[in-house]
């Protein structure tokens, strides 16, 4: 199979068991689910973007297994790359503020509190099966530190939606991209660079994705609003929890469906982008927390592996503050 990569570019994947994971309704299912979140309220994303359309949740998934690849990573700890997003509801991480709310939102966990369920119950372990892939040991992260490590460390996950969002929206270009992969290095289960300016060139480059996106005011407002239209058409029975599984256009079509119900048509025009918004601490209707996405990547130095932070007194400094999650005071117009 010929596939063509808008960071890793064209590469021939041949593996059976990947092209049957491929072609499975589980991973073809996160076709229908934005990277982003819900891209009509999203007003960070310019128009244009990558050329070919916006950016899935497939495209991620597919791009992490590639990187695995690309640094040498076993087969199963490529194949749980794949698969890590699989369990991603429709909107991306704007579902947790649809069944979560307050700080627990924005910890962002609900695919990962779902994901062993959701995948027990799919058509990939028959498929690990078929090959002599122990289900198990593909379900353990434990058993990937590559692929999957906590903030603020580098990992697979991590480096391709930073490198992949960070092209769409306008971070960097993809020469830039095409430069971090060039210093990026993989050794003993620890992702790091091979110099310290480009280590510092990701932790500013991320830093700016962060504000600018990631936790940002847009965000914030994008995450209330597609989390309360969603949560009150589930409370009135207008959308089922398996619906969250599908895809974002057949729930928006089911939406579609209740907008005589005035306060569903309020909500969907708030999540739509039609309403304003505002971020006022002395006068709002609910608090919103993003979580807060950097990182303090390992260099090369001599013989040994150092963290920017390490090195750099002001990002040592920032860093603890940087790592919190980032708190809103939202009022829509109406």
């Amino acid at each position: 199979m010929d596939y063509k990569d808008r960071i890793y570019g064209e590469v021939e994947i041949s593996e059976s068991v990947v092209l049957e994971l491929l072609a499975s309704p589980t991973l073809q299912r996160l076709k229908g689910v934005d990277q982003y979140g819900y891209l009509p309220g999203y007003t960070i994303v310019p128009a244009g973007g990558f050329p070919g359309g916006p950016v899935s949740r497939f495209e991620h998934s597919v791009g992490v297994f590639l990187l695995l690849r690309k640094y040498g990573a076993s087969l199963p700890e490529q194949i749980a790359g794949l698969l890590h997003d699989v369990s991603h509801a429709v909107f991306s991480h704007s579902i947790d503020y649809a069944l979560r709310d307050g700080e627990s939102a924005a910890k962002q966990i609900h695919q990962d509190d779902v994901f062993e369920a959701f995948v027990r119950n799919s058509g990939i372990p028959g498929i690990l099966r078929k090959f002599s892939l122990d289900v198990d040991y593909i379900l353990d992260e434990n058993n990937f530190p590559l692929k999957e490590k906590k903030l603020p460390d580098l990992c697979a996950d991590r480096i391709d939606y930073f490198l992949r969002d960070s092209v769409d929206i306008g971070v960097m270009d993809k020469a830039t991209a095409d430069d971090f992969l060039k210093h990026l290095r993989a050794e003993n289960n620890i992702w790091f660079f091979d110099n310290l300016e480009i280590a510092k060139k990701c932790v500013e480059l991320f830093s700016e994705i962060n504000k600018k996106y990631y936790c940002a005011f847009d965000d914030a407002r994008m995450f209330a609003a597609v989390g309360g239209c969603v949560k009150y058409a589930l409370e009135k029975g207008y959308l089922e929890k398996v619906d969250l599984f599908t895809t974002d256009n057949e729930v928006i079509a089911k939406i579609k469906n209740y907008l005589d119900d005035e306060k569903l048509k309020l909500l969907f025009a708030r999540m739509n982008n039609e309403i304003e918004a505002k971020n006022n601490p002395a006068d709002f209707d609910q608090k919103i927390y993003c979580k807060s996405r950097v990182v303090d990547p390992f260099f090369r130095n001599g013989e040994k592996l150092k963290r920017v932070s390490e090195v750099d007194a002001v990002w040592a400094a920032a860093l603890p503050e940087e790592l919190k999650p980032k708190e809103y005071f939202l009022k829509f117009e109406r």
